[in-house]
């Protein structure tokens, strides 16, 4: 690239907006503490290129019998007899004691083995997992945490925290053992970073132990900014959060129905179907890591990744996940960046399309009403409107 590209910009950019201060004028905020520039020509530090565990990215659907002879991949919540050749993402603890997989199933637990309230380890439930014949034994599940408000660097230092704690009760060779269960928002670049960061941060993790893992990543979509009355919206919002994921090289993807309170069939073969145009239509299912080499988002990696490794190292030094949250410390961190977050929904900084941007009613809640500093729960911006 041409050395006098960026002074050129530079000039044309103070012409337009009149002034010498463009940089002042042109900055972004965000709540991550991420620093954007408006213009990148180059990257300070290329990143490894780290593959994902699957070849291709994992498709999945809720189950349902009309579904069976299409799709590959399925959630499950109940037994369902003879599902052969099928990934089986298994999301009941009840379901998962009663299966004895064959050798050639792929059976994947969803089943977070944290229980949150108290602030332990069910490890009953853990070791009950861990004897089955999985090709992923244990979830770490973030996906609440999204959902809860919680910053990217909070999101994945904390999945690196509860990481820590399984590989210290259990042992290192867990980590090849488990899936990651990450909600995806709508910040579309952050989120693909999001992603990238969680790889280079947990190998880093392996690494410490004497490996060189890549985390299986199953990515769903957010339901932080779905609105009940807003159908369409929500539509368009879960299929860019698909694109995040897959261009950041999940290993399987999720999407929740796009009726938030309700479910039919026709609502959960068209959320299923938005995978489906994505990966056969714009093929972006096959890539390991296609942003590889953007300087934009090489840029917010870097940063994402630099900020969540040090919010772990400061979760160890304080005695770990477990600790920090039966202190209350990990719920009130959670709340606070929610609530701030929320007021940016209040205030407008984040637009939302017929809930604070075009609304249809004149409904409004307090934040009070909405979030507890004492409890990780998911909380929908829009319920402040509904």
């Amino acid at each position: 690239m041409s050395a006098d590209i960026l002074p050129n910009w530079e000039n044309l950019v103070k012409k337009q907006l009149k002034t010498e201060d463009i940089y002042s004028i042109l900055k972004k905020e965000n709540l991550e503490g991420i620093h954007v520039k408006p213009f990148y020509s180059e990257v300070q530090k290329p990143l490894a290129n780290l593959p994902k565990v699957e070849e291709n990215t994992h498709l999945v659907a809720r189950y349902h019998e009309s579904l069976e002879e299409d799709v590959f991949a399925f959630i499950l919540d109940h037994n369902v007899e003879n599902l052969e050749q099928k990934a089986i993402f298994v999301n009941n603890k009840d379901l998962a004691g009663h299966i004895s997989p064959k050798e050639e199933d792929q059976y994947f637990s969803l089943i977070d083995v944290f229980d949150e309230n108290q602030g332990i380890i069910d490890d009953q439930l853990a070791k009950e997992l861990l004897s089955k014949d999985f090709r992923r034994n244990i979830c770490v599940d973030i996906s609440l945490h999204q959902n809860a408000g919680a910053a990217i660097d909070q999101q994945l230092g904390i999945a690196l925290a509860k990481t820590k704690e399984l590989a210290e009760v259990y042992g290192p060779e867990i980590l090849n053992k488990l899936i990651f269960r990450i909600a995806v928002g709508g910040n579309y670049f952050f989120e693909t970073a999001k992603l990238r960061a969680f790889k280079i941060i947990f190998n880093q993790l392996s690494k410490e132990y004497g490996f060189n893992e890549t985390p299986y990543i199953f990515a769903e979509t957010s339901l932080r900014n779905k609105a009940v009355a807003d159908n369409e919206n929500n539509l368009i919002r879960s299929t860019l959060e698909l694109a995040s994921a897959m261009i950041a090289g999940a290993d399987a993807v999720f999407s929740n129905n796009y009726l938030v309170n309700r479910s039919t069939d026709n609502s959960e073969e068209i959320s299923f179907k938005q995978q489906i145009v994505l990966a056969y239509e714009s093929i972006i299912n096959v890539f390991e890591d296609a942003s590889n080499g953007s300087y934009y988002v090489e840029d917010i990696t870097r940063q994402i990744a630099e900020k969540s490794w040090a919010l772990f190292i400061e979760m160890e030094e304080a005695g770990g996940y477990l600790e920090l949250l039966k202190q209350g410390i990990v719920q009130k961190k959670i709340y606070d960046h929610a609530v701030e977050e929320q007021k940016w929904v209040e205030e407008g900084k984040i637009k939302l399309i017929g809930v604070n941007l075009y609304p249809k009613s004149d409904v409004k809640r307090s934040i009070d009403d909405l979030y507890s500093e004492k409890e990780i729960k998911a909380v929908r911006w829009a319920e402040m409107f509904e």
